[in-house]
């Protein structure tokens, strides 16, 4: 009889409170980048190319957390990301901005309009996934 106990993998599940991402970003590379890292490590991911994709993803139910693009066609990032910190039922959904915008003034204006996080792309997974897991409900 084997009493080798069974080992789960610590990455088949998140270790915190976030299950369902929504990712935005205009470019199908880094929504299947994105999606593929996330979905690896236990989380549920929808996509949007856009911010009208974005609300109506968000009207259908509500994310854990928001990766977004800031340049994208139409309604930028930050201005989503504005939109979004300012709306009674969304503010409460952190947003995480993961762009290719890498100046420290984007940064902060990023921080500025309600983001929890800002990354450089390409992104750094490990720094992702860690982030994600320090999250507080």
């Amino acid at each position: 009889m084997n009493t080798t106990p069974s080992i789960t993998s610590a990455a088949a599940v998140p270790a915190t409170h976030v299950k369902d991402i929504l990712v935005v970003d205009d470019s199908r590379t880094e929504l299947v980048f994105l999606r593929t890292l996330l979905a690896r490590h236990g989380y549920h991911v929808r996509t949007a190319e856009n911010a009208e994709q974005a609300y109506e993803a968000l009207r259908q139910r509500l994310p854990d957390l928001i990766l977004m693009d800031v340049v994208m066609p139409g309604t930028s990032g930050f201005q989503l990301t504005r939109s979004l910190a300012r709306h009674p039922d969304y503010a409460h959904v952190p947003v995480f901005l993961c762009t290719s915008k890498s100046q420290e003034t984007d940064r902060v204006w990023g921080l500025r309009q309600g983001a929890r996080d800002y990354f450089t792309k390409p992104v750094d997974a490990e720094l992702l996934l860690a982030k994600i897991a320090a999250l507080k409900p």
